[in-house]
């Protein structure tokens, strides 16, 4: 009995002095959490005897901690405990780092090329992770592009615009964490591998979570909210100064929102006003390297605008898979594919976008905007290929006029692609151009008003097949209508 009680103590002790070196208490190196006194000093300390000691866990306690830029590192875990926010400090106080140097022409948007004056963020590292149940609040950051064409912009210099940006970083983890008002980019990775994001919820005045460049990442059990930009998006812009694939990306049980922000938090869930978008899972609009092996499953979208896949600066995206989708109150579209030339990126690039193998399953939408229906659209010479939508049921609002259905609808060409820019299909239910094998499956259409336009519209389409659509039209109204088309079946 002695010698068993004797080593559980042994063990005890070692426990205590195991915990004692992995885990590093803000406050220990000099955090005061009182929300007034600049706090990313010492957890940039404690981050640094973190590293010097082998890595292991820097611990944030309740309280408000007022930040500049943190500066991750390779093998630490940044736990945000419950009770504890850490508060982006204003661009008055100059808290965050100095933007990197960028040489050479920015193909990219603002933001995709500057990472060191965020929040918190990592480069070049190794087994990071953001985890617990606490806050950033990134009251101070800025939600406005800092560059230009490579060149920082007026009030750039001591402003922070991303809450969480990691760059050409490996294995890493963000977990359980609450990110509110997130500035340009709650979170964006570029360039990553390895990654899971797990039980986030984001309630931001911009992007919610940016996937760019990135390969080997899981997203799942997410909450994103996004009332004036999108909530979940995969890019692959010129940021890494080649183009580089974004692939082998699985999203799982998210739920996005286009409600006012702060009321996904405060449990209001206030719609708000109609902007050019909101909510929304995108692929593009950035497409240098373009996208693959991409799945999304189990989700729903709420005051949201739907399914946007572009791509539209030379690159690819090809095998993406989407299945068990709901929408309601749903902005502007469902779904939308296209292609086109925007060709933002070095010019000896000469290669056009491409897109082939898509298939969208088991989608459920109601009260969808009348302006456009499912759009799918390639390129004049370069038609999407093998793109299939099977078991979809969408009621949209209707009221569409019958002149709608003799519009010329804009090739996507160099404009930039958004349905609200391009103004209504012809077609209330499916339009789609210059594709290369469709295949419609057990689709329903409603319409809670009447609608004057066809349901479907095949315009330069090869290789299509519809089988059991059912689709209201008012009399007269064809319910397909076909232009330039070859080997169509319908059934």
């Amino acid at each position: 009995m002695k010698l068993k009680v004797s080593l559980s103590f042994i063990m005890y002790v070692f426990s205590l002095s195991v915990t004692a070196a992995t885990d590093y208490n803000v406050r220990d190196f000099g955090a005061t959490g009182d929300g007034a006194n600049l706090d990313h000093i010492a957890i940039n300390r404690a981050i640094d005897s973190c590293v010097a000691n082998g890595g292991g866990r820097v611990t944030v306690p309740a309280g408000t901690y007022l930040c500049g830029s943190i500066r991750m590192k390779s093998n630490v875990e940044l736990h945000i405990a419950a009770g504890a926010t850490i508060l982006a400090a204003p661009a008055s106080m100059k808290a965050y780092d100095k933007p990197e140097e960028w040489e050479g022409p920015a193909y990219q948007d603002g933001g995709h090329t500057y990472f060191h004056n965020s929040l918190i963020w990592a480069e070049n590292q190794h087994n990071v992770s953001i985890t617990g149940h606490g806050t950033i609040d990134g009251k101070g950051l800025t939600k406005k592009d800092t560059e230009k064409g490579g060149n920082l912009m007026g009030g750039s210099i001591g402003t922070g615009d991303k809450a969480i940006a990691l760059k050409n970083c490996r294995n890493i983890l963000i977990r359980d964490i609450t990110i509110f008002r997130g500035g340009h980019f709650a979170i964006i990775t570029t360039g990553c591998e390895l990654g899971t994001v797990d039980n986030v919820t984001i309630d931001t005045n911009r992007d919610g979570f940016d996937i760019d460049c990135c390969k080997y990442m899981t997203v799942s059990n997410c909450k994103i909210n996004t009332p004036t930009d999108d909530a979940l998006v995969l890019k692959s812009s010129y940021a890494l100064k080649r183009p580089v694939l974004c692939e082998h990306i699985a999203i799982t049980n998210c739920i996005i929102t286009g409600y006012k922000l702060g009321s996904l938090l405060d449990g209001s869930y206030i719609p708000e006003k109609v902007n050019w978008v909101c909510g929304r899972f995108k692929l593009g609009t950035e497409s240098n390297g373009g996208y693959r092996n991409i799945s999304l499953s189990n989700c729903t979208f709420n005051y949201s605008s739907g399914l946007a896949f572009e791509s539209v600066d030379r690159g690819i995206m090809e095998n993406i898979t989407v299945d068990n989708i709901t929408m309601s109150h749903v902005h502007h579209y469902p779904i939308y594919i296209t292609t086109g030339c925007r060709n933002r990126g070095p010019k000896e690039f000469t290669h056009p976008s491409r897109g082939a193998d898509i298939q969208i399953s088991n989608v459920v939408a109601d009260d969808v905007d009348s302006i456009a229906g499912i759009i799918v659209t390639g390129m004049p010479g370069e038609p999407l290929r093998n793109i299939a939508l099977n078991n979809i049921r969408i009621s949209y609002r209707g009221g569409g006029k019958a002149e709608l259905a003799k519009r010329e609808y804009r090739e996507q060409g160099t404009n930039y692609p958004e349905p609200k820019f391009a103004g209504a299909t012809p077609a209330y239910g499916l339009y789609a151009r210059h594709v290369d094998g469709l295949e419609v499956n057990h689709v329903t259409f409603r319409t809670e008003r009447p609608d004057y336009r066809p349901a479907v519209m095949l315009d330069d389409v090869k290789n299509a097949c519809i089988n059991d659509l059912k689709a209201p039209v008012q009399k007269g109204i064809k319910k397909i209508v076909q232009v330039n088309t070859e080997n169509t079946i319908l059934n």
